[in-house]
């Protein structure tokens, strides 16, 4: 493929990730109608934009934009509407990419003829509390058997890490939904497939993705999924998939439990059997996962680290149902506050 390919890449106060996000990008290779790098940077502060500066000065290749709203998707569409490619790589400072990333998401592009493609959900971990996220990460108990966190399918799915897409499709598409802090992604792929558009995976497509490195720091990350995850919903009266609303589901089936324990005493038998079989499946989980990933370190971190997912999502969106009752179509930016 001869086409030419913009990258596109919010980014925010990343002054201990940029670096080595900037090696990883100009080590592409195979590139043949070359590419530039737009990164979007939301105001930083933290000494990431004079890194990007000394960068930009070693390779014209990368164009700085300034993103004055700072979250994700104005800088998305700031950078894509600068963009001279006629194809777009979403890319994201918090990972890695294999030298032959863009060459795989253009031939993928070419052979599929898909709207959006994108590889699956790999994680490079370091720390014990990572790897534990990363072995969660994984799992169908924690993720609900989504099939981009499935390393080894390639098929059709209703989304996809970051994405590639020729930009005459993004333009269509209505690009990123800027009153989304979180979920961005999920959104605009929901639009694109009710418009009758695929998104293609493969396992050719590869980047690794650094896991959060602390509990409240994914607990966070997952409260804001869960609470975003209400205004897509809202917005499309539908849920891209089903298991987006399990979380909750069960948060407030064991919150009526608890109210109606105060009314019929059975309810407390009914949450205290609730309660047994979550743990329960908590525990098998995080057993099958340690084994799987042949690290038994990580088996004290699991539990927690699988309640964290689940409870977070819940909570999360739990809120965002309560803000969007009384606030009506768009939900409050800040009661999550700016991603990192």
């Amino acid at each position: 493929m001869s086409e030419f390919v913009s990258v596109i890449v919010p980014c925010r106060n990343e002054r201990g990730a940029i670096e080595k996000f900037l090696e990883s990008v100009f080590a592409q290779t195979d590139v043949a109608g070359g590419f530039e790098v737009i990164v979007a940077d939301g105001d930083s502060d933290d000494g990431t934009r004079d890194i990007l500066a000394h960068w930009a000065t070693r390779d014209p290749r990368l164009q700085i934009v300034d993103n004055p709203r700072r979250t994700a998707s104005p800088g998305l569409n700031i950078a894509t509407r600068a963009a001279r490619g006629e194809v777009i790589v979403r890319m994201d400072v918090h990972s890695v990419y294999a030298p032959d990333y863009i060459a795989q998401c253009l031939a993928a592009l070419a052979r599929t003829g898909a709207s959006n493609v994108g590889g699956p959900a790999l994680t490079r971990a370091v720390t014990t509390f990572q790897r534990a996220n990363a072995a969660a990460y994984r799992s169908p108990f924690s993720v609900g058997g989504a099939r981009f966190h499935d390393p080894r399918y390639e098929g059709y799915v209703d989304t996809v890490t970051y994405g590639c897409w020729r930009r005459q499709t993004l333009l269509d598409a209505g690009l990123f939904d800027e009153d989304l802090v979180r979920n961005q992604d999920d959104e605009l792929n929901l639009r694109i497939v009710r418009s009758g558009g695929r998104i293609w995976q493969t396992p050719l497509i590869r980047s690794w993705y650094y896991p959060r490195s602390s509990l409240s720091s994914l607990f966070r990350q997952y409260y804001q999924y869960g609470y975003w995850k209400v205004r897509v919903i809202r917005k499309h009266r539908i849920p891209a998939s089903w298991r987006h609303l399990v979380p909750a589901s069960v948060l407030l089936l064991a919150i009526a439990l608890t109210v109606a324990g105060f009314l019929e005493a059975r309810a407390w038998l009914l949450l205290g059997v609730l309660a047994a079989f979550y743990a329960g499946l908590v525990l098998a989980a995080s057993v099958f996962e340690a084994r799987r990933a042949g690290d038994l370190k990580v088996l004290p971190w699991l539990p927690l680290v699988f309640v964290a997912y689940h409870w977070s999502y819940a909570l999360g969106f739990t809120r965002g149902l309560l803000d969007g009752f009384s606030r009506g179509q768009r939900p409050a930016r800040s009661a999550v506050g700016l991603t990192r």
